[in-house]
């Protein structure tokens, strides 16, 4: 590493490096797919599966980081056991183009062993399986002092559906700075758009959704891409009144959110932990509302029986 990037402030570094190496795991991702073998299989029940493609890109992930920021504590989607062969899955992003990332002056000085990556190295793993590919994202979420303060998403098939374009687009972003890799859309006025699950649906899920009286409700997979369609202003809120997801789904979409001046918390309010002992499960659901809407509206709008349904 050169005197100029030693220089640079750390997490300026890692969010420029974690870009760099998103694209390679979604390089991987589209890969195994041309190739056809998935190597699906279940884990914790019949909706939670993991594939070949999980697999490899979370040890380009995890390897390649913890090459470039060996202190750091890096917690992968996919546990400690599928990164242990790093044989062809170290990515070096110095050979890929850096950029420059201005770092807020409250993050210039955290220490590398005062920083827990999350990462999910393929979000909305059962819709990849099924062909729903604009559902598919690569998260990697930089958190300290347990808050999330830098992310990347990747999202490996943007503009699958057109062919002849470029594959690929990444989006990140540092709380209390800069948003790159897309302009930020305000969603549009005169309606309310919720984003929420396609395949984890209940009462309690259908109850949230109901309080705010919405005109439109996009149920799609993948936290990273219904926090992408709240950036874009494609929806206007992110309801998710259930225990389903985990740190790594939400970490790296909160900064970039937050940096763009939306907010995300759990169903009640309460900001979500990232410090390295928090539980994975987001055990009170998620709330995320796009820049310019009222956080404490929606949550004012939460019925009290769906949160006291959600226990920590």
């Amino acid at each position: 590493m050169s005197v100029a990037s030693q220089s640079t402030p750390l997490i300026s570094r890692m969010l420029s490096c974690s870009v760099s190496i998103a694209n390679q795991a979604g390089k991987i991702i589209r890969e195994i797919m041309r190739h056809g073998e998935l190597g699906i299989v279940e884990k914790e029940h019949a909706k939670d599966l993991q594939t070949e493609a999980d697999r490899a890109a979370q040890r380009c992930i995890v390897t390649s980081l913890s090459k470039q920021f060996p202190k750091a504590t890096i917690i992968g989607e996919e546990g400690e056991d599928e990164c242990k062969d790093t044989s062809g899955h170290v990515f070096d992003p110095s050979t890929a183009s850096s950029l420059h990332i201005t770092c807020p002056s409250h993050l210039a000085s955290v220490p590398e062993e005062e920083v827990v990556v999350w990462v999910d190295p393929l979000d909305g793993t059962a819709e990849y399986t099924q062909g729903l590919l604009d559902h598919v994202t690569v998260l990697i979420g930089i958190a300290t002092g347990g808050k999330a303060v830098a992310g990347v998403i990747h999202q490996p098939y943007y503009n699958y559906q057109n062919p002849g374009s470029e594959l690929g687009r990444t989006v990140w972003g540092v709380v209390g700075g800069e948003v790159g890799g897309m302009p930020m859309v305000s969603p549009p006025e005169g309606k309310l758009i919720v984003t929420t699950t396609r395949s984890h649906s209940s009462s309690t899920v259908n109850d949230a959704i109901t309080s705010v009286s919405p005109t439109e409700v996009l149920r799609v997979g993948g936290a990273g891409h219904k926090v992408m369609l709240l950036l874009e202003g494609r929806a206007h809120v992110y309801i998710f009144a259930s225990p389903g997801c985990k740190k790594w789904d939400t970490c790296a979409p909160q900064a970039i959110l937050e940096a763009a001046g939306g907010t995300l918390t759990d169903i009640k309010g309460i900001p979500i932990p990232y410090h390295v002992s928090a539980p994975h499960r987001n055990s009170t659901g998620v709330l995320a509302s796009a820049a310019g809407q009222s956080h404490e509206t929606f949550l004012n709008k939460i019925p009290q029986h769906v949160k006291d349904n959600l226990k920590a």
